[in-house]
């Protein structure tokens, strides 16, 4: 379709349209049907298209940043929750660890070897806690499958 055409249909949709415009619009119609076929067509679908309605831009902005707030609020959550666990069960790992290792000539080797199988063994212990949590809120057969 020829650019001018294009053009004036698009104006007489939107209403844009000036007389002049509109009489030419009409005569190029009278030449080619087909051409004032595809303009009714798309004055259908520009009817169908008004009676639409999207959602409310402000409800919709609204239900987004809760609903990303309680993400990005829950996933810090569990990273300072995680932080302190790691921290706290270090500490106590670390004072069991020096009260076994205080009065023994162990070599430096061995006590690297003993503090980073301990540190291991706390890291392990909370990324498995929480990856159970996480998996019993989300798992929907868990009480469908008999254990």
């Amino acid at each position: 379709m020829d650019e001018r055409i294009y053009e004036l249909i698009n104006k007489k949709i939107d209403g844009l349209i000036t007389e002049d415009e509109e009489r030419e619009l009409i005569r190029i119609f009278k030449e080619n049907p087909d051409i004032e076929k595809e303009f009714k067509d798309m004055e259908a679908l520009k009817g169908v298209m008004d009676m639409l309605k999207a959602k409310d831009p402000d409800w919709a902005w609204e239900d987004y940043w809760k609903s990303l707030y309680n993400r990005i609020e829950r996933g810090v959550a569990w990273i300072f929750f995680s932080i302190g666990a790691i921290i706290l069960l270090t500490y106590g790992a670390i004072e069991w660890v020096q009260s076994v290792l205080k009065d023994t000539e162990m070599p430096l080797i061995a006590k690297l070897g003993v503090f980073s199988l301990v540190f291991g063994l706390v890291v392990l212990f909370v990324s498995v806690v929480r990856e159970r949590i996480f998996v019993s809120r989300s798992d929907k057969y868990s009480r469908e499958v008999k254990k």
